[in-house]
């Protein structure tokens, strides 16, 4: 087939994740062809190899092969994700293939796409007509994922749309690529295998039960009668997952088998796995191509594809993959397990070297259009048209900002009569996963924070979030429990460190801002009770939220004395922290950054306020200082640490997935810092924080629902993560309370002509 001379891709840059040779298995072959077909057809065109690896540390990859991920390392495949984010590819390509990535079904590639912003395109090396409800899970998030899917039989194509509900728009049918290699006769290469004279069947491919050997050893008898000088060569190694399992007990069999037929002599077992080129010179010194498989619902098979290539005469069963490659009169089709079929099939086209080489010639026209460059061409149309269609950002202009009024629509959505729900698929509540305390105590405080609010419906949800936490004391064992069933079951006889500090924390903020005393009174009253379990957290967070509630407590009554132990005690707990782990580029509490980050700095600030101290002041402003400055772009916006730069020692953030609880902590923090100095520099902050909700951000999307108060869980590289859980939702709608009330304060302080609005 004739094909453009001089090529040139808009794209530069791939990415192409698969198995990659010296791995022994089908799809390492694939994978490398794939490889050297791009670079064949495009020389200049940058193809980072990211190599699958089972056994990590056992393959010398080649320099080709850009990275290696170990299988079942899911870690490991975010790593990949950040490194294919930063090298600046256009597109990934990815083959798929059951078994070859981690966790159930393979689902860890899943967490690799999830975590990449360019397009991605994806080949189908098995598609499942029954899948497993793992299988279909990750077939379909394959498919979401993917902006092109390429199958190599439109059987494929069928099941995709039947089974999975596939776009068909998005599938493309591109067949398995294969050797471009002249026709040649086949006595001329026999001498070099020591098939001089003799008329040779070959099957080859990884040695394994599904290749149906047995039937075409069991056919040799009568082929042998007809043509005593047929040889039936059986190249390839035994599948190294069965060498594991039983050793070469399936190779002892089919010898065992072709002894007992007695025609051990006219069976060849070539136990290798050979390079490319020798495998292609072993299939075009065959006479007639085998493949006896015994599954019929088998899509590709790239041996079968090589035969025609090279223009093999097949014989073979008719699996899905054969019954389309051979159609139209370019091979031959026996019945599954059919030995005296496949007997006198071959014997026929043994006994007329015309038909022989004239069915041939029609398989090799056939794999003219199959060849390699045919296919990196194809597939690399489809890859620019799916980058040239990748949805552009808005603009970055900078935007008037406005604030949100607090809205308690989507907090009352997510709430009913025993509390707010945890979860939600898009804006409906998900009942599956329950209620759990740290919603509701934040639901509790945004209650005493929306200043403009029908005081009859504060009364009705105050007094049901009330009713959450209350129930949630367990006195056996002095602590919050936290999860809670749909049907009002516990999960669990206490709850973590954080939750209960965060308790602790709605419970001081209820006692202070309560518009009602009956609120007040309750709040001071469960404090009183409970706090003392305060002195058991370690948790450096946990400690902070309590410390919050504290602060809020000593405001509302000044004597209180449990309150000022718990801000005296953790204050100097957080300052010893500081000094053990500071760094002259690391101003923090801890060697990692977690989440809530900038709650650590404003216990200090509001602990400093109540204390009168000014270390612990000035430490909380500097340490306010070092995150915010961790949490901004290049380009001046606010960019909330990223859940993937969790766990990481001394290392700079990651940037996805992006939550909304990080800007709501950020812009409380900012807040705190204002009222200790009146220092303008914070409202500022607080307003760079407020502006990721409405768009302000990496992907120029806003979470913020503003028709119905509601909020998307969080920025993925991808885009939104469009679910509106309850934690997002208050988070949004908290921030808009404090936005708003450090607004009234920064007008008191600068004067109409300056507020931050």
């Amino acid at each position: 087939m004739s094909l453009q001379k001089d090529v040139v891709a808009s794209i530069d840059h791939l990415a192409l994740i698969g198995n990659f040779l010296p791995r022994k298995c089908g799809l390492a072959t694939y994978t490398t062809d794939t490889f050297t077909a791009l670079k064949g057809r495009y020389p200049d065109l940058q193809v980072d190899v990211y190599a699958m690896d089972d056994h990590p540390g056992l393959y010398d990859y080649p320099p080709e092969v850009t990275g290696s991920i170990p299988q079942q390392e899911r870690v490991a495949y975010l790593d990949t994700a950040r490194a294919i984010e930063k090298s600046g590819a256009r597109a990934i390509w990815l083959q798929h293939e059951y078994g070859i990535y981690g966790g159930a079904a393979g689902e860890h590639i899943l967490a690799l796409l999830d975590r990449v912003s360019i397009p991605v395109i994806v080949t189908l090396h098995t598609i499942l007509e029954k899948p497993s409800a793992d299988e279909r899970r990750v077939m379909e998030g394959l498919l979401r994922r993917a902006a092109r899917v390429i199958v190599m039989a439109e059987k494929g194509r069928e099941i995709l749309e039947r089974v999975y509900a596939a776009n068909p728009r998005s599938i493309v049918m591109i067949p398995h690529g294969v050797p471009d290699r002249d026709f040649v006769d086949p006595n001329t290469l026999k001498a070099q295998f020591g098939w001089e004279g003799r008329e040779t069947v070959l099957t080859f491919g990884l040695l394994a039960p599904n290749k149906g050997i047995e039937t075409l050893i069991e056919a040799l008898p009568a082929i042998v009668e007809a043509n005593p000088d047929t040889l039936y060569a059986v190249l390839g190694a035994t599948h190294p997952n069965l060498v594991a399992h039983e050793g070469e007990k399936y190779r002892d069999r089919l010898k065992a088998l072709a002894e007992e037929l007695g025609v051990a002599a006219n069976v060849e077992f070539i136990d290798a796995f050979l390079e490319h080129n020798e495998l292609i010179d072993y299939l075009q010194a065959s006479d007639i191509y085998a493949t006896p498989y015994v599954n019929p619902a088998q899509i590709t098979s790239g041996t079968l594809s090589y035969a025609i290539g090279v223009g093999k005469a097949v014989v073979s069963t008719p699996y899905v993959h054969a019954t389309e490659i051979l159609a139209d009169g370019h091979g031959v089709l026996v019945d599954f397990g059919d030995s005296a079929a496949f007997a006198r099939e071959i014997n026929a086209l043994l006994g007329s070297e015309r038909n022989r080489v004239k069915l041939s010639e029609r398989a090799y026209a056939r794999g003219r259009t199959m060849i390699w460059p045919v296919l990196a061409e194809t597939a690399m149309r489809e890859i620019e048209a799916m980058v040239a269609a990748k949805p552009r950002r808005l603009s970055k202009t900078q935007s008037i900002f406005t604030p949100l009024a607090p809205d308690f629509s989507a907090v009352e959505r997510m709430s009913d009569m025993t509390g707010m729900l945890q979860h939600a698929i898009l804006s409906v509540p998900d009942r599956r996963h329950g209620y759990c305390i740290d919603d509701n105590v934040r639901a509790l405080m945004l209650m005493t924070a929306i200043e403009d609010m029908d005081e009859q419906v504060r009364d009705k949800w105050m007094t049901v979030y009330a009713a959450f936490v209350q129930y949630a004391w367990n006195p056996d064992h002095r602590r919050f429990r936290n999860f809670m069933n749909f049907d009002r079951t516990w999960c669990e006889d206490e709850g973590s460190e954080d939750s209960n500090g965060r308790t602790l924390w709605a419970l001081g903020v209820t006692a202070k801002r309560a518009t009602a005393a009956k609120h007040r009174d309750w709040a001071v009253r469960l404090f009183d009770e409970t706090a003392s379990l305060a002195f058991d957290l370690g948790s450096p967070r946990a400690q902070a939220f309590a410390m919050l509630g504290a602060a809020a407590m000593l405001g509302a009554h000044p004597g209180h004395s449990l309150a000022r132990n718990i801000l005296e005690r953790f204050s100097n707990d957080l300052l010893a922290l500081v000094e053990e782990t500071r760094r002259p580029e690391w101003e923090w509490f801890e060697i990692v950054l977690a989440y809530d980050n900038a709650r650590l700095p404003e216990a200090l600030i509001r602990a400093g306020m109540m204390l009168g101290r000014d270390d612990l002041l000035r430490t909380g402003l500097s340490t306010l200082d070092w995150i915010t400055q961790q949490q901004t772009t290049p380009e001046g916006r606010f960019r909330a640490i990223g859940t993937e730069s969790f766990g990481r020692p001394y290392a700079d953030p990651l940037p996805f997935d992006q939550q909304p609880l990080e800007a709501q902590a950020t812009i409380d923090a900012c807040a705190a810092a204002f009222k200790a100095t009146g220092d303008r520099r914070w409202v500022e902050e607080a307003v760079k924080a407020y502006r990721w909700y409405l768009g302000q951000n990496d992907l120029d999307l806003p979470l913020a629902t503003a028709q119905d108060g509601g909020c998307f869980d969080g920025l993925m590289p991808t885009g939104l993560n469009r679910n509106q859980g309850a934690e997002s939702i208050l988070a949004l709608q908290l921030a808009s309370c404090a936005i708003s009330g450090l607004s009234k304060a920064s007008e008191s302080v600068a004067g109409p002509d300056r507020a931050v609005a």
